[in-house]
């Protein structure tokens, strides 16, 4: 009898545990992925009850799968337009997470300096105008390095991404001919160059491929130990990625728009990184499983109070304080 009543409670227990159990399952930019891999793995920690999986499938593919429904959130880091806001079939909160920067990765042999890089010349090499590593006018910003007489072989993404949203934001910036020619956009047409799938894939590739100049998210290439330069903001300063440029960026946003959807690429300030952005973690407004809005808010406020803090270890900048407040009354709206 005892051994019966031991079972029963046993499986009891199971099934209790697997009733309050939650999966969410998220989709989208890859360029947030190592720090959202970090947090859903400690969050379990926190919350055994709840699981989050995350597909890392590029900004285009979270939005597209958020809107048709197939996931619980997706993420971005080129925030939705106004179409595909209004396309949506539900209202969707853009749920500002971090700040990184984007960088201009490089494998170039024999250069052991560091390569400066303006505005234009970077739009003028992804143009096509600018094909080889000795042009006069990388040789003009670079004038204590030697640059070899080699060709520039352009990496970027295949896939729709928003760090190339990041990256044509910025070249369109800075570049006429580049905003009336592939202008900006988590997926452009673009003139010359290989792609490759992923900041993960443009990193691979970038090292594999002599010469190459292409476009990652900063923890990318320190992770891969790729070589990536400097670049020229608007206050004529060239400065290097780092958790302090980027902060610096972040706070040139003065009135930061109620849906949080803002572009800080090529921002004032003289210690400002030009090529920054937040992204976004994108939550439905409303859910018909109340069991899984719970989760989802739970972890979101665990982000706020605890996730935050591990942010810089990974090379991202957490959100301004007046910003995570503000993060924390759109939570609240989630129903």
């Amino acid at each position: 009898m005892a051994r019966r009543v031991s079972v029963w409670l046993l499986c009891t227990a199971f099934l209790m545990g697997s009733a309050v159990a939650q999966n969410l399952n998220g989709a989208g930019a890859t360029f947030p992925y190592p720090i959202y891999s970090k947090w859903f793995s400690d969050y379990k920690k926190v919350n055994p009850s709840v699981q989050i999986n995350y597909q890392s499938i590029g900004s285009g593919g979270g939005i597209r799968q958020v809107t048709a429904g197939t996931v619980d959130f997706g993420a971005t880091d080129g925030p939705m337009s106004d179409q595909q806001l209004t396309d949506a079939k539900m209202k969707i909160f853009h749920i500002p997470t971090v700040l990184g920067a984007v960088v201009p990765a490089y494998n170039v042999p024999g250069v052991s300096g560091e390569v400066r890089l303006t505005g234009p010349i970077i739009a003028n090499i992804f143009l096509g105008k600018i094909t080889n590593w000795n042009d006069p006018a990388l040789v003009k910003a670079n004038p204590d390095l030697k640059l070899p007489d080699r060709p520039i072989v352009v990496v970027h993404r295949s896939d729709g991404s928003g760090t190339s949203f990041i990256w044509t934001d910025f070249l369109s910036k800075v570049s006429v001919d580049w905003a009336n020619g592939p202008g900006k956009g988590t997926a452009v047409k673009w003139p010359v160059g290989l792609g490759a799938k992923g900041n993960e894939g443009v990193a691979g590739l970038i090292r594999q491929m002599e010469g190459a100049l292409g476009y990652v998210e900063l923890i990318y290439a320190l992770q891969n130990k790729i070589t990536y330069g400097s670049v020229q903001n608007p206050a004529g300063q060239y400065v290097k990625a780092s958790l302090e440029a980027t902060t610096a960026a972040a706070a040139s946003v003065k009135n930061m728009p109620t849906d949080f959807r803002v572009s800080i690429t090529n921002a004032p300030g003289k210690d400002a990184y030009p090529i920054c952005s937040f992204t976004w973690l994108l939550v439905p407004g409303q859910w018909k499983d109340s069991a899984k809005k719970t989760a989802m808010v739970g972890f979101l406020n665990w982000m706020l109070d605890s996730g935050e803090s591990q942010v810089a270890e990974l090379n991202y900048a957490p959100l301004p304080k007046e910003v995570a407040e503000r993060v924390r009354s759109t939570i609240k709206q989630i129903q």
